[in-house]
């Protein structure tokens, strides 16, 4: 039996120069549907149209993918703090309420993303790229932190990065627990926003911090 040349090609699906970008979107797809954890390489490579062997073109495993989305996710997810935070204008009080409140509209908006960056276990310094990623979101987070506790009274002024980890802690929490897209979500008799809100307020007041 003969084996055309034909024969040997990738599926249809697969056109040179936007593998990597199927793969990822493929990758997006398995997450929302199974979770980050419920697909093999062979199924994201099946799903953006492609051969078994194909993927091993860009990525050496399915982990390496999941770093790849998760990187992806922290890029866009840094962007929208950024435009929540928009440099503490008009006050940095108000500001930092508009950069939780885009944490949960993130996770909300983008929960395959939001699962890769959190929920995949991959670790966080996996590949350079996700590293730097994760960081500069951080980043964020911290610089308005930083601002924040400028507005405290000096004899009572707090770490910048005690604060931007409470504060990520406070938005991530009500994120995984009252914003999921899963049956993991739990009931709450308030909107997830207002109860974020509500927990800054008393957090940045205990500080000393308040809106003038």
């Amino acid at each position: 039996m003969s084996c055309r040349k034909d024969d040997m090609r990738e599926p249809r699906g697969y056109h040179h120069g936007n593998l990597k970008e199927a793969l990822v979107q493929a990758a997006l797809g398995l997450i929302a549907e199974k979770g980050p954890s419920g697909f093999t390489f062979v199924e994201a490579a099946r799903v953006a149209g492609v051969s078994p062997a194909a993927p091993y073109r860009h990525y050496k495993d399915r982990d390496q993918l999941l770093a790849d989305v998760a990187s992806r996710g922290f890029m866009a997810f840094e962007a929208a703090l950024v435009r929540a935070w928009d440099d503490g204008k008009p006050h940095p009080f108000d500001a930092m309420v508009r950069l939780g409140q885009a944490y949960l509209d993130f996770a909300r908006s983008e929960p395959a993303y939001y699962a890769a960056m959190f929920e995949s276990g991959i670790p966080a310094g996996g590949t350079p790229e996700l590293r730097l990623a994760g960081d500069r979101a951080f980043a964020v987070l911290r610089r308005a932190a930083e601002r924040l506790v400028e507005l405290a009274p000096a004899e009572r002024r707090p770490p910048a990065m005690m604060v931007a980890l409470h504060m990520w802690t406070m938005a991530h929490g009500i994120a995984s627990l009252f914003v999921r897209a899963d049956g993991a979500r739990r009931a709450l008799p308030m909107a997830a926003d207002e109860l974020l809100e509500a927990g800054l307020l008393v957090y940045l007041s205990g500080l000393g911090i308040a809106r003038t």
